[in-house]
């Protein structure tokens, strides 16, 4: 029995707000955004060009100290393929796959650093059939990779948009 994953639209909904803050500062060069009244300087948020760029990557940040450390799954190689249907990337956990869609529309949109960083989230889970996909406790491990590997100003912009979004961590 999988249980059930009540709150999956809202953290889709805060992550859509958070990329868009960030194309903002792509596409405008100004990458200090306002937060409840305090100023944060956005970093920069790697994109790839290819489903070995994105494998590269994601190699990196398992083999990154800190998370094995963390997270015991980080021992287990993930393998990353393209993903025929433009829509979502997804993750594929019997067999640690992270599927992305390479172009939608004209744009790469699943080929950035965010979207990776989620679905690397949902292969650290140790048991992902006894929590929800994108429950409390996916939704802290996501908020952590980002903090370690983006910047803290990232994670502190998921997080709060994540709250102001209705969604719980865990």
């Amino acid at each position: 029995m999988t249980v059930r994953d009540n709150q999956r639209a809202k953290v889709y909904d805060a992550e859509q707000l958070v990329r868009g803050a960030f194309d903002r500062a792509d596409e405008y060069g100004v990458r200090t955004v306002e937060l409840y009244g305090s100023h944060l300087t956005l970093p920069i948020e790697r994109r790839f060009a290819s489903v070995e760029s994105v494998q590269r990557y994601a190699d990196k940040v398992l083999a990154l100290n800190w998370v094995r450390a963390r997270w015991e799954r980080a021992a287990v190689v993930v393998r990353v393929r393209a993903r025929a249907g433009v829509t979502a990337a997804h993750y594929e956990a019997v067999e640690a796959v992270l599927a992305v869609p390479l172009h939608a529309g004209g744009s790469a949109w699943a080929l950035r650093e965010l979207v990776i960083l989620h679905e690397l989230a949902h292969h650290l889970d140790a048991a992902p059939a006894s929590v929800a996909a994108h429950g409390p406790e996916f939704c802290d491990r996501y908020v952590e990779l980002v903090d370690g590997v983006v910047g803290p100003e990232a994670a502190l912009l998921l997080r709060t948009t994540m709250l102001g979004c209705g969604v719980r961590l865990g």
